[in-house]
């Protein structure tokens, strides 16, 4: 034996040169498996720099180091790269999609909550845009929400001050005005936190409509992020 079973550890062996660097290797692992923080489970080209520790989940087709370690998660370490192989049931945090993500024994599922024999499961996942605001009295994003999702709720974040006429604004949908605040400021900070009384189902893509109160919108920007849950499918 090797390794460890769970998360493949190098061991020492019997009258074994240069230990240290064993140890070091797994040590490293450690310190990167343990926090179980995944920069990327899409990225297939490895990033010029980073810390020790960081780690990666390698996509299939990857390149350059990672070349030939499709599945595997890439663990910074000394100026390259160690690579250890997750298991069905491991958890971990996606920083670039801000999700925690499933592994099923082949790949990670991004957003999953729950994990059937065949793979079926519940999704919690949030998307996120800067809107800039067009001039007039309602606003309209591209499609946010996805289909086939139940959204639970919405918050905004004034990021740069709404200017215009208008005394306030509402966060919605079209045909929805204000479905997840209404009266809301114009400064730099302002927010909305609208959740809703019981989960809604958005069959189709779904945008969100500003609406200014009182006047009309002539700048500003908005970063708006929809809260949602998805049912996945069970695998063939």
């Amino acid at each position: 034996m090797t390794e460890t079973n769970q998360i493949g550890l190098p061991l020492l062996q019997a009258s074994q040169a240069q230990k240290h660097v064993t140890v070091n290797e797994a040590l490293m692992r450690l310190d990167g498996l343990l926090p179980a923080v995944l920069q990327s489970i899409s990225l297939g080209v490895p990033p010029a720099v980073v810390l020790d520790g960081m780690c990666y989940a390698v996509p299939a087709g990857a390149v350059n180091d990672w070349g030939g370690h499709d599945g595997e998660i890439a663990i910074a370490m000394n100026g390259g790269w160690t690579f250890a192989q997750p298991a069905r049931g491991w958890r971990a945090f996606v920083v670039d999609q801000g999700v925690n993500a499933l592994h099923d024994g082949t790949g990670w599922r991004a957003g999953r909550m729950s994990l059937s024999p065949s793979n079926a499961g519940l999704s919690l996942l949030v998307t996120e845009i800067d809107h800039v605001l067009a001039p007039g009295p309602v606003s309209t994003t591209a499609f946010v929400i996805p289909s086939n999702a139940l959204v639970i709720g919405a918050t905004a974040r004034v990021v740069s001050d709404i200017s215009g006429t208008l005394a306030s604004w509402q966060l919605g949908n079209p045909g929805a005005v204000g479905r997840y605040g209404s009266g809301l400021g114009l400064s730099a900070g302002s927010f909305a936190r609208g959740l809703l009384g019981a989960p809604m189902a958005f069959y189709a893509p779904e945008a969100m409509q500003l609406d200014a109160t009182g006047g009309d919108f002539a700048g500003g920007t908005v970063r708006i992020a929809v809260h949602y849950m998805t049912l996945a499918l069970p695998d063939l």
